[in-house]
């Protein structure tokens, strides 16, 4: 199966587990990884045989910006689960699994620099596409 990587997604957001992160918002980086067959798109060079990068990277950006969520698992579960769903209308070309990692870049937790990662990795059956 073929992969598509949108790496570096940045977007401000309001998930946080304290109430001042719901409310003051923070930084979001989000890379994702989707499986879908692109040979046809390979092979005609048509935008309408792949998926719209610019159509994804919305949806993630516009899910981090309006979402306020306690956990980043929950948020990084709902833009798998919105990109599988956007997938699954007849039009579109079918993703089969999507691999979503959401990084909060700068947490804030006393004396720590780092960056907190959720990675979540969601596959359809075969056959749900509505048709």
């Amino acid at each position: 199966m073929d992969c598509i990587h949108l790496t570096g997604i940045r977007c401000y957001g309001y998930t946080g587990f304290l109430a001042e992160e719901q409310v003051l918002g923070q930084w979001f980086e989000v890379d994702v990884k989707l499986w879908l067959d692109i040979t046809k798109a390979a092979q005609t060079d048509a935008i309408e045989d792949t998926i719209d990068y610019r159509h994804t990277i919305s949806l993630i950006q516009n899910l981090v910006k309006t979402s306020k969520f306690a956990l980043l698992e929950k948020l990084a579960g709902a833009i798998a689960d919105s990109i599988l769903e956007d997938s699954n209308r007849p039009e579109s070309v079918l993703i089969t699994q999507v691999q979503v990692i959401l990084t909060k870049i700068a947490a804030p937790i006393p004396d720590f620099n780092g960056k907190i990662s959720i990675e979540i990795t969601r596959t359809i059956p075969r056959l749900s596409r509505n048709l």
